[in-house]
This record gives C-alpha cells, sequence and structure tokens, in this order.
C-alpha cells in the first residue's frame, strides 16, 4: 500500500509539472515569441524599406554635390546644427547612441535600461539621418536593437504582471530583428545562445525560434509587397569556385590574414577610444560629431565607396576591378572613419560595415594570389565570401554564428572544410592575441560611461519563492536573473537543512524554497524589483545590504 501510495503521488506531481511546463513556460513563450516576431519583422521590413530609400537619395545627393559644391557651404551649416541637435539627443536618451548590437546585448544581459517606445522611434529615425549624411554605419544594428525594444513592448502591451519574461521576449526581439536584416534566420537563434546570453536553455530556444519563425514568415510577405530584398548577399553558388583538398591553403593564409588584421583593428578601436577620451574630452560632443559629419561629406565628395553602409562596395569588389592600391586606401579610410563614428556614438551598427572591410582584406589577398601564385579570377568569389566569414568569427568572435551565416548568406553550403578551416584559424589568432570582440569593447565602453561617478551596493540576503511566481518549476539556469546576481544555494521546504547544496543547475524550483542570492549592483531598489519580479513579492523588502564598495 504504501508503495503505491508513494506512486500515486510520484504521478500526482509528475502530471502537476507537465501542466506547469504548458502553462507557465511553453505556452506564455510562444505567445510572447509570436507576438514580438510579428511586431519586429514589421519594423524592421520598413526600416529597411526607408533606409533603402534614404541611401539611394544620399548617393545621388553626392553626385549633385560634386557638380554644385557651391551648396557645400550650406550643406555644412545645416550638419552643424543636425551635430549639435543630435548631442542633445544623446544626452537625454543615452541608449540611441553608438552601435545597436553591442547596446542590444547589454539591455538583454540586464546591464543597460531602456524604454521601449522612444527607443524604437528613436533609433529609426536618427539611423536614418545617419545614412542619408553617409556616415558609414550599417542597419543591420538598428535592427537588432529594434527588435530587443520591440521584445519589451510586447510584454508590455499584453500583460504587465509578468515582467519576469520581459528579457525572454526581448531576446527573441533581438533574434527576429538580425534574421529580418540578414536574411540569416538560423544565425538570428544562434546569437541568443552564441553572443547575446552565451548560454543554451529550453526557454531562451522557444523563444527565439518562435519569434524567428513568425518573424521570417511575416518578411516574406512584407517584403514582396514592398519589394524589399529579404537577403543581404544574392550569391549564385555557381560562382563559387569549388576548392579541393589541396588548395586549403587559401581558406588557412585567408583565416591568417583577417585574424591579424582584426587583431590590428581592435587594438587600433582601443587607441582610438582612448585618443577621444583623453585629448578630445574637452570638446563639445557636438563638435566632435559635426567633425565626422565634415569628413564623411569631404569624403563622400571624392568617392562614395569611402562612406556608405559599405553593402554597395562589397557588390562592386567582386568584380574583381578595383585595383590594389585603390583596395588599401579605402581599407585605411574606412577603417578609421567607421570607428570615428562608433567613438563618439552616431546612431547606426558596425556589422555591414565590419563584413566590408573584411571583404576589402580578402580582395586584397585575391589579388596578392592572382599575381603570386598565378591564382585565376575565378576564385575572387570563394576568396571573398571566405573572408567575410573570417570577419564574423574574428572581429565579433562569434564562430558558430559565422559557420552558419556562410551557409544561410553567403552560398557556402558546399565548402563546409573550408568554412571551417577560416573560421578556426582566424578566432584562434584573436584568442592567442587576447583581444575582445568589437561588440564587448563597445559594450565595455557603454557600461563605462553609465556608471561612471557611481558606486557600488552589495547585497547579501535570502528570498522565498512565492506562490505563483515565475520561478516555479524552471531551473536556475533556465531564469534571467538581475545581472550579477548569483544565487548560492536552495533550500527546499520539504527537506532538511543540511540539504541545502550550490544551485548548478539542480531541479526545479518549487513554492516555499529559500534562494540564498548575493549581487552587486548599482540600483538596489531596481534589483530587488527585478528578483521580486522572478520570486514573487517578498513579505519583507528590507534585505541586509553591506555599505557602498
Amino acid at each position: 500500500m504504501k508503495a503505491m501510495t508513494k506512486c500515486n503521488e510520484r504521478e500526482v506531481y509528475m502530471q502537476k509539472q507537465y501542466q506547469n511546463n504548458v502553462v507557465k513556460m511553453i505556452f506564455p513563450a510562444v505567445l510572447f515569441g509570436a507576438v514580438t516576431g510579428a511586431f519586429t519583422a514589421v519594423a524592421v521590413v520598413l526600416y529597411k524599406y526607408c533606409a533603402k530609400y534614404v541611401i539611394h537619395r544620399s548617393e545621388e545627393g553626392y553626385h549633385y554635390l560634386r557638380e554644385h559644391l557651391q551648396w557645400l557651404p550650406l550643406l555644412l551649416g545645416c550638419l552643424l546644427g543636425v551635430a549639435f541637435l543630435l548631442a542633445y539627443i544623446y544626452r537625454k536618451i543615452p541608449n540611441l547612441r553608438g552601435g545597436g548590437i553591442p547596446t542590444s546585448i547589454g539591455i538583454l544581459r540586464g546591464i543597460i535600461p531602456m524604454k521601449w517606445l522612444r527607443n524604437v522611434i528613436g533609433i529609426f529615425v536618427l539611423s536614418l539621418v545617419t545614412f542619408l549624411i553617409g556616415v558609414p554605419l550599417g542597419n543591420e544594428g538598428p535592427s537588432v536593437q529594434m527588435g530587443t525594444a520591440v521584445g519589451r513592448g510586447s510584454v508590455f502591451m499584453l500583460t504587465k504582471k509578468k515582467r519576469a519574461w520581459d528579457r525572454y521576449a526581448m531576446t527573441g526581439g533581438a533574434c527576429a530583428g538580425f534574421s529580418v536584416a540578414t536574411g540569416a534566420p538560423i544565425s538570428g537563434i544562434l546569437f541568443a545562445v552564441e553572443e547575446a546570453h552565451q548560454r543554451i536553455s529550453p526557454i531562451i530556444l522557444i523563444m527565439a525560434t518562435t519569434s524567428v519563425m513568425i518573424a521570417e514568415i511575416v518578411n516574406v510577405f512584407l517584403s514582396d509587397l514592398l519589394g524589399v530584398s529579404r537577403a543581404l548577399f544574392s550569391i549564385p553558388s555557381e560562382a563559387l569556385h569549388r576548392l579541393s583538398t589541396k588548395e586549403l591553403w587559401i581558406p588557412l593564409l585567408i583565416g591568417i590574414a583577417v585574424g591579424l588584421f582584426a587583431v590590428v583593428f581592435l587594438k587600433y578601436y582601443a587607441m582610438i577610444v582612448r585618443f577621444v577620451n583623453r585629448a578630445l574630452k574637452k570638446i563639445p560632443h557636438g563638435l566632435l560629431i559635426f567633425f565626422v559629419f565634415t569628413l564623411t561629406v569631404g569624403l563622400g565628395l571624392l568617392s562614395y565607396d569611402f562612406i556608405s553602409t559599405g553593402h554597395h562596395l562589397m557588390l562592386s569588389l567582386f568584380d574583381g576591378k578595383t585595383s590594389l592600391w585603390m583596395l588599401f586606401l579605402l581599407l585605411l579610410v574606412r577603417s578609421t572613419l567607421t570607428l570615428g563614428a562608433n567613438s563618439n556614438r552616431i546612431t547606426g551598427g558596425i556589422f555591414l560595415p565590419l563584413l566590408a572591410l573584411g571583404t576589402l582584406v580578402a580582395m586584397i589577398l585575391g589579388k596578392g594570389f592572382h599575381h603570386v601564385f598565378g591564382l585565376g579570377e575565378d576564385y575572387y568569389t570563394v576568396v571573398l565570401v571566405l573572408g567575410i566569414t573570417a570577419c564574423i568569427a574574428s572581429m565579433m568572435k562569434m564562430p558558430l554564428t559565422a559557420i552558419i551565416f556562410s551557409i544561410e548568406a553567403l552560398a557556402l553550403d558546399d565548402h563546409i572544410l573550408s568554412v571551417i578551416v577560416v573560421v578556426a584559424v582566424s578566432y584562434m589568432i584573436t584568442e592567442i592575441f587576447g583581444v575582445n570582440s568589437i561588440n564587448d569593447s563597445v559594450l565595455e565602453r557603454r557600461i563605462e560611461d553609465l556608471h561612471e561617478g557611481r558606486h557600488q551596493i552589495e547585497i547579501d540576503t535570502r528570498v522565498t519563492v512565492q506562490s505563483g511566481s515565475f520561478a516555479i518549476g524552471k531551473q536556475i539556469r533556465d531564469i534571467f536573473w538581475p545581472n550579477n546576481l548569483f544565487v548560492l544555494s536552495v533550500e527546499h521546504v520539504d527537506a532538511p537543512k543540511s540539504s541545502s547544496r550550490a544551485a548548478k543547475g539542480g531541479k526545479e524550483m518549487r513554492e516555499g524554497d529559500i534562494l540564498h542570492i548575493h549581487c552587486k549592483t548599482f540600483d538596489a531598489e531596481q534589483t530587488m524589483e527585478e528578483l521580486c519580479a522572478i520570486v514573487g513579492e517578498q513579505p519583507d523588502h528590507r534585505n541586509d545590504s553591506s555599505p557602498e564598495l
């Protein structure tokens, strides 16, 4: 009888656990993911449509200006006003500054605060201003950031009582934004796992896959309706010369060259940031932005290839007609101008501009292979796409995403061995030299700006998992805890106190479990609000905190 009773209790517990997973985890994840994916697709497709129009007008404007230089003083006067207006907006809304992907990563990790509606509108409008002027920044980063903001908006619009789903929905929005912007849905899903959170859990996967799936469905319909290309690149597979095993020296050398360039480039970025922070610290931000605008206009009058997102430049390189000296000049100018724009926090992404740099390095190698080894010009296309792949693996340090992106967006599905070689080599070189990815470097600077002059508070306390709270039925690893908060142990109510264990994934949390938490935070009130959204409101909000560090 006792055995049968225990068996029945076990069946009841398993049934409740199943219902809990469906009702409290799977259903909300699918609902929030679907809504977020749909709205993100609408926002990003409209954004791509507007960006395409604005970039085309920008190119026409530079062509007109070359023939009517008398308008140049008036243009510079207008740009001066725009620069100071942007500086004022950036001061009031810091989230609108700089690259979209690093900002999104900071938001997803709970480091950077955000108000979703003004973020969507601000990023949409300000990045279009950047494109019109021709600053070499892209639209992929803003797409990811808008998707992140839409994710938060989805939770707020559907229910304000489930704040614990906030960062999950934002993750889905970021993945959907990347997918729609680049035409690489699997890469968009990997973005959540490899870059945004650097871990994997069932909720993250359900949210990311649902958001991307719905976003792609909406993307197909809207893109066809508006005449917007869904693919970032259209490379026919027959144009890619298949490399034999004896020709693996080609991806090997490309990986080495792009990896070394990534090391130099990332150190160059650190040098420019130090120069801006020290030598130019007392110069008004508006003047620094105006200087970038002026330099952009001057270079744009020489050649539009020096400026803008770099997408048109990348497509033009595939014919192999650009001279070697021009390739070196483009590489130097675009590297400096892109980093100058980003270090001065001008709105726009750096994903596509970095791919343009990787393409330039690869094209230089292709020319060198042609002159030194007699490699035919029919190899240029495969050399270029391998250079783009190596750029993602080294500069952004996303090797898995680089492999999948090369298959989805660059038609390298028949060149897997070459892809693995170029990714492995370029990534290992950046690891050997110990450089951070461009996203981490930009994010570190954002965090320093955000917390400048503030002091951390240390919190060490215990909280109880309340009835009906988000945490019930989930493991420690499945939850996005407040930034820098660690669950040191979990004490189950139906177990003796001596059985408290370190929280390393473990079993699901249940009502009444006592969590021992420790964190360092700049805003104790905000941290406790986020924590209560996960474990439920605590009877006593007074927490044992140590003095400010």
